[in-house]
């Protein structure tokens, strides 16, 4: 008789005591948990080893996340089949550990499904497929910030089960204001890095650098390890956004246009476009793009997807020309599918009595 598959968690922490019961009722399903907690000024040490976490600390100067992921590793045995990292701010639904004994078959890593975001109902707004479950032998973390893990052997066999679902509820107050130093170092560890440049690109776009963001986005669309169209498009759009922030529309029309012929089966370019397009009252133009991003059914999991191309951003979009365009009966059908999504949207209710009325 096989021995069953031994089972760990481990994740870093610092001041998440109000996390805590919530995570570790979620991952209870394990074996073991371990966590490397990096400097907890609160109660957090004391409150994860009463629940019966194995917990060590250690700080880590100067801050980067591999290096702390990698320690956290280090505390899980050597005996361990699998290794589920998880923050303290993510909860793993229920029959978690049934559901991966089922899928893993021998394998070195799993995919499942991550809700990193909710909108003000609860529903998932930002789902993609997450890779954070692997065996204890063959992985090491690498990059300061947005860390992955980098597998140690070739042929890495991974499967997948989407029924595996992790939930994200982050701690809005705390700062990120490490993570652009840290993809600079990033960057400058490993130039050639398509998806570090990405990253760094959008950061500088957060923090409203649009000269910085746009070179370096160039940068990254022009590697020739960019080879994935949904990240080039989403960086074609992020230049967009910065050209708009400059004042130079057309310069971002034509960014919108080269995101759209990159990646065609994604709704982002279309949208974002249509909202230049609205913005220059061209509402013919606003209608052949919203038409063509509904043309796109599937919201496929991946981390760029943006929220508002699945709401009632694109019939308010078309509700708004259709009426401009003295096409009031169009109008009325699009606010009523934008307020199925938003029924009490009070601009909406608006809406819809100066269309019927």
């Amino acid at each position: 008789m096989e021995r069953p598959l031994k089972i760990a968690v481990y994740a870093i922490s610092k001041n998440e005591s109000e996390f805590v019961d919530r995570w570790v009722d979620s991952m209870q399903e394990a074996d073991e948990i371990y966590v490397l907690d990096t400097g907890s000024e609160d109660d957090t040490i004391e409150k994860l080893r009463k629940r019966g976490v194995h917990v060590e600390q250690e700080i880590i100067n100067p801050w980067r996340f591999d290096v702390a992921r990698n320690k956290s590793l280090d505390l899980v045995p050597m005996d361990v089949d699998i290794c589920v990292c998880t923050d303290l701010d993510e909860v793993l639904e229920s029959g978690w550990r049934k559901k991966l004994e089922q899928s893993w078959n021998d394998s070195n890593r799993l995919r499942y499904k991550y809700n990193w975001s909710f909108d003000e109902k609860g529903k998932p707004s930002i789902t993609f497929l997450y890779e954070k479950i692997h065996d204890r032998q063959h992985y090491h973390w690498k990059n300061p910030v947005h860390e992955i893990l980098e597998c140690l052997i070739p042929n890495e066999k991974i499967s997948v089960n989407e029924e595996i679902v992790l939930n994200h509820y982050p701690d809005r107050t705390k700062s990120r204001s490490s993570y652009l130093p840290l993809l600079e170092l990033s960057v400058k560890e490993d130039p050639m890095n398509d998806r570090n440049l990405h990253y760094l690109g959008r950061e500088y776009m957060y923090y409203k650098r649009w000269n910085d963001c746009i070179d370096t986005l160039l940068k990254h669309i022009d590697l020739p390890t960019a080879v994935w169209n949904e990240e080039k498009s989403a960086s074609m759009r992020y230049i967009a956004r910065s050209y708009l922030n400059l004042g130079r529309k057309e310069e971002a029309k034509y960014w919108y246009v080269r995101a759209i012929e990159t990646s065609p089966t994604q709704r982002e370019g279309y949208v974002e476009l249509a909202l230049l397009e609205f913005e220059n009252k061209n509402y013919l133009e606003v209608i052949f793009n919203c038409i063509k991003a509904k043309t796109i059914l599937k919201n496929t999991m991946i981390y760029i997807n943006e929220p508002f191309c699945w709401n009632s951003t694109i019939d308010d979009l078309l509700s708004i020309s259709y009426y401009n365009l003295g096409i009031k009966d169009l109008a009325i059908y699009h606010i009523n599918k934008a307020l199925e999504y938003e029924p009490d949207n009070e601009r909406l209710q608006n809406n819809k009595k100066i269309f019927e009325a």
